[in-house]
């Protein structure tokens, strides 16, 4: 085990006092099935769980001990005799408790379950420590919260609530919700998870960004052209089109993963390491952000294509639904640093492949240089599928040629770093909880003050009914969407492939 390993180990030991109770909420859901339960297994595999934890899944199911099993290992990875051991030892440690959302009695058995598995393991004062993890849909969140406080909150240890996304739909519900929550739990005692926030490269901007001097000189108007920041899906709502026609894609992935994303990308260095600098240094970007208006949104929605259904196939959309299943938006941030260079942001389902990145376009070269026209200068990080960040650049051709060619610098993490396992988001993000560490969590603030940036935007949308544009499922989006990209300066080059030359000669 490393030194980094050890550290994040005394690290929970430290905070949890060798011992927590792990509430999921929603046990028997999708996103505790595929994200939740596999996250606490690998914690629990590579020994990251405090030494005395328990889990307890509650949700309205009714369902045996072998349903419940079956629910929370469908998508454990279970590769060798020895994740088989820990399996076992796993379940061991988790059981199921049935109740209602909206009803006290239920709450108070939960407490009652809870009160009596800490006693089983012998916990004292300083070790009664509960993690609530409501892996639900936001319709519940705060009865949930209510019911917890009120029945089933510790006294005796650490109380820590985790709060998916979606957080609210605009400001002003966003901003009863923190109210309503903070009235329950304390802002400290509030983790806001978004998972986008624990992909390893997006944990990784701040080092890329702060611990490169040579990055420094270029990280600004002066040499970035634009920024794009693109999450593609090649699947469309299918099964879930009724939840999603709520929220539209801008709600979905782009006020909150995306704009992540762009935080990190675009604040000025802050003042430490430490979570609430980071989140300081986050909030006073997003304070520059002006709201975005419809003129710098491109708005589509996709329709039926090779064998595929349309959105508005689904029979839990409305026939006449107007909601965006794709979306391109313009951020623009008003500050000496970043003025006059747009930050495109691009999200869309039912494109042509899967993919989520940052591309950072230089500036061209200019007139009258040496290579005059030569392919803009790139910087990518890709997030997935894939972690890999490299440079685009031009090069002489090897050999007796004096012509450039565009290649790279790549570091691909599969290649590079071929025996290191990469944690999923949700590992890193409910270690964080254990740690205590805010750093990867959304603050009350920075949520106002994201929503204060799209509200406008989703207002006008859902007031003017604007329609979105339609594009095949499994295209690139609209056929509006080079054109529009292409009026904030982004060059794509699809004509410039990278060359590799192949040269035979006789030696």
């Amino acid at each position: 085990m490393s030194t980094d390993q050890q550290e994040l180990q005394a690290q929970v030991a430290e905070q949890m006092h060798g011992a927590a109770t792990i509430i999921v909420l929603g046990a028997s859901g999708d996103l505790a099935g595929k994200k939740t339960y596999p996250a606490l297994f690998n914690l629990y595999r590579t020994g990251f769980l405090p030494k005395d934890t328990h889990i307890i899944g509650y949700a309205r199911s009714n369902l045996s001990r072998d349903d419940y099993v079956k629910r929370i290992t469908a998508h454990l990875k279970i590769q060798s005799d020895s994740d088989k051991q820990y399996l076992k030892e796993f379940l061991n440690m988790t059981d199921y408790t049935e109740g209602q959302y909206d009803q006290d009695e239920s709450w108070k058995k939960l407490c009652k379950d809870v009160s009596a598995w800490e006693e089983k393991r012998g916990l004292q004062k300083g070790q009664k420590n509960r993690l609530f993890y409501m892996a639900l849909p936001p319709s519940v969140f705060l009865t949930v919260a209510t019911g917890l406080r009120k029945n089933v909150y510790g006294t005796e240890g650490h109380n820590r609530i985790v709060v998916e996304k979606p957080f609210g739909k605009d400001l002003e519900s966003s901003t009863q919700l923190a109210k309503d929550l903070g009235q329950l739990f304390t802002e400290e005692e509030i983790y806001r998870i978004d998972h986008y926030l624990g992909k390893e490269m997006v944990k990784n901007i701040m080092t890329l960004r702060f611990a490169n001097m040579f990055l420094g000189p270029m990280w600004s108007a002066e040499s970035i052209d634009n920024v794009q920041i693109t999450l593609k899906e090649p699947f469309g709502t299918e099964g879930r089109g009724g939840y999603f026609d709520e929220f539209n894609i801008i709600r979905d992935v782009m006020q909150n993963h995306l704009l992540q994303v762009f935080s990190l990308v675009a604040m000025e260095k802050p003042a430490g390491t430490d979570p609430e600098s980071i989140r300081d240094s986050k909030v006073k970007l997003l304070r520059h952000v002006k709201p975005i208006t419809l003129n710098d949104s491109l708005l589509g929605q996709y329709i039926a294509s090779n064998g595929k259904p349309g959105y508005k196939d689904d029979d839990t959309v409305p026939k006449d639904s107007i909601c965006p299943t794709f979306a391109t938006l313009v951020l623009w941030v008003e500050n000496e640093r970043w003025k006059k260079v747009p930050f495109i942001l691009k999200a869309g389902k039912a494109l042509d492949n899967q993919k989520v990145e940052i591309r950072i376009q230089f500036k061209e070269t200019p007139k009258g240089s040496l290579y005059e026209g030569a392919v803009r200068n790139e910087l990518v990080l890709r997030v997935q599928p894939g972690e890999a960040i490299y440079f685009k650049f031009n090069n002489k051709n090897p050999g007796l040629s004096n012509k450039s060619i565009t290649t790279d610098l790549d570091l691909t993490y599969a290649d590079r770093y071929k025996d290191m396992r990469v944690p999923d988001a949700y590992e890193c993000l409910i270690l964080d909880v254990l740690r205590g560490d805010h750093s990867h969590f959304v603050r009350d603030d920075e949520l106002d003050a994201a929503w204060r940036i799209f509200t406008p935007l989703l207002h006008t949308i859902d007031r003017d009914r604007v329609q979105p544009k339609p594009y095949p499922y499994g295209s690139r989006g609209p056929k509006e969407l080079d054109k529009f990209v292409e009026g904030y300066g982004v060059v794509r080059r699809a004509d410039v492939p990278y060359q590799w030359p192949v040269q035979s000669v006789a030696k």
